[in-house]
């Protein structure tokens, strides 16, 4: 059973806490590459989505992104390359 609520902030303290634990980040990735979608608060902006655990991603594998397979990326690799790589591309990351 999901722990994500309605609240962006205790969603965003889960996210810290459980990737801690795990030492684990997950996302959605087909033959294309990883799911990115236009943000929904900020306009000309792509966000890259990714969850605290494997159950949460899974949930959002439906519908248009049901083509998506469910993959992790380690803490380390995510914070060191990926956050930067994001970062300097312009790219949001959305968390759980």
């Amino acid at each position: 059973m999901s722990k994500l609520t309605a609240d962006t902030q205790a969603n965003l303290e889960l996210f810290v806490s459980e990737t801690q634990e795990t030492k684990l980040v997950w996302g959605l990735r087909n033959e294309e590459g990883w799911l990115a979608c236009d943000s929904s608060e900020f306009e000309n902006s792509e966000v890259m989505p990714f969850w605290s655990s494997k159950e949460d991603a899974q949930t959002h594998n439906v519908e248009e992104w049901a083509d998506f397979e469910v993959l992790e990326i380690p803490l380390d690799i995510f914070v060191e390359d990926w956050l930067l790589t994001l970062a300097e591309d312009g790219v949001l990351v959305g968390v759980n």
